[in-house]
């Protein structure tokens, strides 16, 4: 007797999921599953190379509108054994919701509903957007504590995948407490849903979907602040970041802090004119502290060039941080390959030439504040995989640590994970590839299997 194929199996679960809650929860449209498993990992020439568009496509996709239909399309899914890739907007830069053994791909994007709760609290569903919940919960006077640069994003896939953002500064990673419960839809066959908490929470944030597909969540918020957009421009790099790190003392951190050499400043999408000649300081400030982070650009000899007292006017500020310079500047010059590391410490400020003469050719660095030192997207003409990877170890000997963006493995909490998976997925059907063991380290790069 033949073994049915992985899209055989798929059909047979498509065609039972379609029979039991319509067929407009399932889609086998070529398009559609060319762009369900695509995400912006092209951001990344390695990953480019490695993942393009179209080589690893889902059998169907599957759009379902509650967390009880999640936890039965994840029941004949599992009945099928056929693979599962949960995914929200598909912003993220790792490839994590690529299905690389076909299977199904779960849209989560119905999921969105959203409510503020007393306690000021937010729950909402997997698929609502971030901008959606932001609304919500700047209408009931609050702030939610983080939200990543690309705010489109859904809030599923921000703490499923992602990591940190604005608001950073003061509150940490997704890890740090801005998770307080979670409803978790198992790989088991049970067809149901759970809820976890506090640090139970843990096993099933920046996972990728590989201990369950989270399907509702509550995060944490404070009173809303009045935000203002403030920009400044400074002659030099060392001018610039004695102001840069000096945020860190202000009564009330900013919400933002980024910092571009000229190089960077040309292609950002600025909502004021930006000199190209300059340095450029981006800053998120709470209204109270604005005057005296204008002081302190003028005492080092910089110039305000604008300070927004306007909500929407920080959305756009935010818009250009982290690793978006990166993708402004590929988008500016076309003609040419750049790639770039996330890297973390203090060398950021006190030897950033030490840190541009790890790669050849032009080296950039664009510098946001995370906890109490500097994070740096190093940006670098491509060369090769094996150039770009090496520069690794000439980072961190400079103290600094390295996460680099061309992988999609989880690397956190990966034992957590792993052991959490034997329980929620012991079929190992969620997200395959994505739960690996240590990668070789000269390439930090492999698919793995579990």
């Amino acid at each position: 007797m033949t073994t049915p194929t992985t899209a055989e199996r798929a059909a047979a679960a498509a065609t039972e999921i379609a029979d039991r809650f319509g067929p407009e929860l399932v889609s086998t449209e070529a398009e559609l599953l060319l762009k369900a498993s695509s995400d912006w990992s092209r951001m990344s020439p390695i990953l480019q190379e490695k993942v393009p568009a179209g080589r690893y496509l889902p059998d169907a996709v599957v759009r379902p509108r509650s967390a009880d239909e999640v936890a039965e399309v994840l029941r004949i899914a599992y009945e099928h054994d056929v693979p599962v890739t949960p995914r929200g907007s598909g912003t993220g830069n790792y490839g994590q919701a690529t299905p690389f053994d076909g299977g199904l791909v779960l849209d989560l994007r119905g999921l969105d509903t959203i409510r503020v709760n007393d306690s000021g609290t937010v729950t909402a569903g997997a698929g609502a957007k971030i901008t959606a919940i932001d609304v919500a919960a700047r209408a009931a006077g609050r702030d939610i504590w983080i939200y990543p640069s690309t705010k489109g994003s859904t809030i599923g896939g921000f703490v499923g995948g992602g990591s940190a953002g604005t608001g950073t500064i003061e509150h940490g990673s997704t890890s740090d407490g801005y998770v307080l419960s979670l409803t978790v839809a198992p790989m088991d066959g049970s067809g149901t849903t759970f809820t976890v908490s506090g640090p139970d929470v843990m096993p099933y944030v920046h996972v990728y979907g590989v201990t369950g597909v989270i399907v509702e969540l509550e995060i944490a918020t404070d009173p809303a602040r009045d935000w203002v957009a403030v920009y400044a421009e400074f002659q030099d790099w060392a001018s610039m970041t004695s102001v840069h790190r000096s945020l860190l003392d202000l009564p009330v951190l900013p919400r933002l802090a980024s910092a571009d050499p000229p190089a960077l400043v040309p292609s950002l999408p600025a909502a004021v004119p930006l000199d190209p000649a300059q340095h450029s300081l981006r800053v998120i400030a709470e209204a109270s502290t604005v005057a005296e982070i204008e002081a302190r650009v003028v005492a080092a000899g910089g110039v305000v060039v604008a300070s927004l007292a306007d909500y929407a006017e920080t959305d756009k500020l935010s818009s250009m941080s982290y690793n978006h310079p990166v993708y402004f500047l590929q988008k500016a010059h076309p003609d040419r390959t750049w790639f770039h590391m996330e890297t973390g410490g203090l060398a950021h400020w006190e030897r950033p030439d030490d840190v541009r003469a790890v790669y050849d050719g032009d080296v950039h660095l664009h510098l946001e504040l995370m906890g109490s030192a500097p994070l740096a997207m190093v940006v670098a003409d491509y060369v090769s995989e094996q150039e770009a990877l090496a520069g690794i170890e000439r980072l961190e000997a400079l103290g600094l640590g390295v996460h680099s963006p061309h992988q999609w493995y989880v690397d956190r909490h990966v034992d957590l994970a792993r052991e959490t998976a034997r329980t929620t997925d012991p079929k190992g059907l969620l997200n395959p590839g994505k739960l690996v063991d240590a990668p070789p380290v000269d390439t930090r790069i492999n698919i793995g299997v579990r």
